[in-house]
């Protein structure tokens, strides 16, 4: 899913109704059993109300008297400590709001007590710090020990070179989530104890790294497992926004879901080409295939599943076009090449830009009971990657999230 330009609405909420708690400790009213609260963002703005498409689905009209408290609060705030006034007219579309009010004989509208706001702006501008602090404080890879008496978790990291293990260290402080199993969204993850983390599985943390970077302890992690498919699609249904891909890896048919959450890109030739063959000159030890100046640490590609898992996936630039990246390598310096970066310069592509015998590689949700996934990646253009590594290796290009990183995954700036 890309990235939204809001926090997660269950945390915003979560921070409202802390601040909230503080209004209601500090306001009575006659009738506080008639007392009643919306929360979601606000959908338009009138003289004396507010339209507010709230969290249930529903819209609420909050109507705003002279009475009415309306009170900004900054993103992460657990109190009012910090919260300023803010008047009617300040109020825009987009903003979060957790409304407590009396209810009055109309299902839909509040007579509003108090307002708390998260600004759209304020929200946006904490979200860019989050995902700048993922980028530089980071790591992913895949999940390849977990020891929870310990609260150590190993993983295997690394770009299209060499990969190398990276030990997390949970704490009793460590923020853990893990997404839904049919969810390409951040916003659905939900808190989960480390037993819940398993080989295999793909983990993304933040938080302190070693001087030598073989070892991060760990503020947050997210976890969660994901398919990979690569094979070719056999029928397209425009209508249902389904296919159905021959998967070459699990040697059967399955059938994706594409969504408006799912990343679709299509590579250019040229791009298609490179990659294969660093894929085919590291798989026959060829160095100099893997690296412009035949480095050894560009030795391998992967062998599992995608290895780049950021927090929170983000909306694609696409504002470079895939042959400035091809052309780039999608790296600085002669380290190996940052795919996800490459990907990420491409433009969307839809599934009306598909078609039936196209080879693709998928990043999946791990399936539903009835055998469906959702595609959360998806790259067209691949026949001379799947020539290269028809196996598994292949679909290890690919991440279920990126964050655009400046850098190879397990660097400076994963």
């Amino acid at each position: 899913m890309p990235l939204h330009n809001k926090c997660a609405p269950v945390l915003v909420a979560i921070l409202l109704a802390a601040a909230l708690g503080a209004v209601a400790c500090a306001q009575t009213t006659p009738a506080d059993a008639a007392i009643i609260k919306a929360v979601g963002a606000i959908k338009s703005v009138q003289a004396d109300s507010i339209t507010v498409a709230a969290e249930s689905g529903s819209e609420i009209t909050a109507t705003l008297s002279p009475a009415t408290k309306i009170l900004r609060v900054p993103p992460g705030e657990k109190d009012l400590k910090n919260a300023t006034p803010l008047q009617p007219q300040e109020l825009q579309p987009g903003d979060r709001v957790l409304v407590r009010g009396q209810a009055t004989s109309d299902a839909h509208t509040i007579a509003a007590l108090a307002v708390i706001v998260m600004k759209q702006a304020d929200v946006s501008a904490q979200h860019q710090r989050e995902t700048e602090d993922w980028q530089k404080r980071g790591v992913g890879g895949l999940v390849t020990n977990v020891d929870a008496a310990t609260g150590t978790i190993t993983i295997s990291a690394g770009g299209l070179g060499a990969s190398r293990n990276v030990v997390v260290n949970a704490g009793k402080n460590t923020i853990l989530r893990r997404y839904a199993p049919a969810s390409v969204k951040f916003d659905d993850a939900k808190p989960a104890p480390l037993t819940e983390i398993k080989v295999g599985d793909q983990l993304r943390a933040r938080g302190t790294r070693s001087a030598d970077g073989a070892e991060l302890t760990a503020d947050e992690i997210v976890s969660g497992s994901f398919r990979n498919i690569a094979g070719t699609i056999t029928t397209i249904d425009a209508v249902a926004n389904t296919m159905m891909v021959h998967d070459l890896i699990a040697k059967n048919t399955v059938l994706v879901k594409v969504s408006s959450e799912s990343q679709m890109k299509s590579l250019p030739t040229e791009m298609a080409q490179r990659i294969a063959a660093r894929l085919k000159g590291a798989a026959s030890g060829d160095h100099s295939a893997n690296s412009p100046n035949g480095n050894a640490q560009d030795a391998s590609p992967q062998k599992t599943a995608a290895q780049n898992f950021p927090a929170r996936p983000h909306q694609p630039d696409s504002t470079h076009s895939g042959s400035d990246a091809a052309s780039r390598g999608g790296t600085g310096g002669n380290g190996p090449p940052d795919v996800q970066r490459m990907l990420s310069r491409l433009p969307n592509s839809s599934l009306a830009d598909l078609q039936k015998g196209q080879a693709v590689m998928i990043v999946a949700t791990s399936g539903e009971n009835s055998g469906a996934v959702t595609a959360i990646t998806l790259l067209a253009g691949v026949e001379p990657i799947l020539t290269a590594a028809p196996n598994r290796s292949a679909s290890s290009l690919l991440s279920p999230w990126s964050l655009n990183a400046s850098g190879g995954e397990g660097d400076s700036a994963p």
